[in-house]
């Protein structure tokens, strides 16, 4: 596991799968489409780090989550299963037999012991303090052609409820406006924003810490859907299975990543907004204009030689695919304590994560599968998907191409689609209301007559075991040609 994001690249580059880009290239569009070429690749392309950002001599990494290889390396593991065991193992945990069994256990214990940070007395973090910098120091990329202005799309925003003191770490853009103020792009639904709702209330200024290219394992733990009011830096410490180190802000009352390049602190107004965007999301299309709160810039701190991690959204497959694919693996032991009855998700890449979720059940009774998207609507971010798609525990939900023969072949559209309403992802345009409209789920299970189906359903085609060996057998030797 890598404790700074410098050691991580260099830990890339060995591998060979960081695409060190010697050309001097603007951080204005230049960086963005580049790095578009890249996540369009076969596997998403290398990780790319731009030595020479024209008028800037800090250099930038994107596309750094790009595949399954680089996002297991920053989490520290063959496979991203490999977590969900571990997740799985730790939330049903069996009673020991006797001492040899109490010494198994051993180690499940001590994962535990390094979910809570620690706060230390310095960091690299804070190499550089400058209560005069500003933005202007740095190669913050514009990504499309009608984007607002420049984004920060990769920060780590840290705040704390002004009542409760919980902590809360997200990742929304920030649009500079200029070299001290930026917008906070935060959604209605998520932590942050409710912590800036309480503020308000209170007449109060909310302080913020921004950390920008901290070590690797944070930068996903700040895109994961934590249940509110659990700190995403315990997620982070069972990740690195390390304590995670934080030192205390120069000017505000928060802690940030020791680990991080970059660190920008300040404070949002009550009651102030600016005009925000549009901005090319995540969805292909550009997100539209809207008032958001103001970010104040009242100090920065950095290491003396940082780089600028950022991510580059658009049209899929990108860099946040990845992010998404470890976080429907991670969570799927979770959500399974609730939902038992699935046997696996699937978050396609071209469904932009809330707009179509593939689920394979252990079907054990009649409606079993409408029961299963209704309590998915109401069960934290997967509330906001507009359709779940429902199928057999035999069906792989992995390979896209089967499910869409599935649901081809099982489902009559007038018995099993079922309509809702409810809350929809803020950066869904095609809901009537902002934030709020309608929810499709598909049952594509094999219907049963107790569910009202009387004809014979087919059975799946498929050979003899031995038929499927011998053929296996021949076609190796053939070299797997298709002929």
């Amino acid at each position: 596991m890598h404790s700074d994001l410098t050691d991580f690249l260099r830990d890339l580059d060995k591998k060979g799968t960081l695409a060190r880009v010697r050309d001097e290239v603007s951080p204005d569009l230049e960086m963005a489409a580049l790095t578009d070429r890249a996540c369009k690749s076969p596997g998403g392309g290398p990780a790319l780090l731009f030595e020479r950002p024209a008028g800037f001599d800090i250099p930038v990494a994107t596309n750094v989550f790009g595949s399954v290889e680089r996002t297991c390396l920053a989490l520290g593991v063959e496979r991203l299963d490999d977590i969900a065991r571990e997740i799985d193992e730790l939330m049903t945990p069996k009673m020991p037999e006797g001492l040899f069994g109490a010494m198994k256990m051993l180690p499940q214990v001590a994962r535990l012991a390094d979910v809570m940070p620690k706060t230390v007395k310095d960091g690299p973090c804070q190499e550089v303090v400058r209560q005069d910098g500003t933005l202007d120091e740095f190669p913050i990329l514009k990504c499309w052609p009608e984007d607002g202005g420049k984004y920060i799309t990769f920060p780590l925003v840290f705040t704390k409820d002004p009542e409760t003191r919980t902590r809360n770490i997200g990742t929304y853009r920030m649009q500079v406006f200029d070299g001290r103020t930026t917008g906070m792009h935060w959604q209605r639904h998520k932590g942050g924003a409710q912590h800036h709702r309480v503020a308000e209330r209170r007449g109060e200024r909310l302080e913020v810490a921004v950390a920008l290219s901290p070590e690797p394992v944070l930068s996903y733990c700040a895109t994961a859907p934590m249940p509110e009011g659990l700190d995403e830096l315990m997620l982070a410490g069972f990740l690195a299975r390390r304590r995670i180190e934080l030192v205390k802000c120069v000017t505000v009352d928060l802690e940030v990543p020791a680990s991080a390049h970059i660190v920008l602190e300040g404070y949002v107004e009550p009651g102030e907004r600016r005009r925000e965007g549009p901005f090319g999301d995540h969805t292909g299309f550009y997100s539209l204009a809207d008032d958001y709160p103001v970010f104040h810039i009242q100090c920065i701190t950095h290491r003396r030689k940082p780089t600028y991690l950022t991510t580059v959204v658009g049209i899929p497959p990108m860099e946040d695919y990845y992010l998404g694919l470890a976080t429907e693996r991670i969570f799927l032991p979770i959500i399974r304590k609730t939902l038992p009855e699935i046997v696996d998700m699937h978050f396609p890449a071209e469904g932009i994560f809330h707009n179509l979720v593939i689920i394979a059940i252990d079907k054990r009774y009649p409606g079993h599968a409408r029961k299963v998207m209704n309590a998915c609507w109401g069960l934290g971010q997967l509330m906001f998907s507009k359709t779940i798609v429902i199928v057999d525990k035999d069906v792989n939900v992995q390979d896209e191409r089967e499910v869409a023969w599935i649901v081809g072949t099982h489902m009559d559209p007038e018995r099993d689609i079922q309509f809702t309403r409810g809350p929809v992802d803020d950066l869904d345009d095609a809901s009537d209301l902002p934030a709020y409209g309608s929810k499709m789920g598909i049952d594509a299970t094999r219907k049963w007559a107790s569910e009202g189906f009387t004809r014979q359903w087919p059975a799946r085609l498929a050979t003899t075991e031995d038929a499927g060996r011998r053929a296996a057998a021949i076609w190796e030797r053939l070299g797997g040609r298709r002929r």
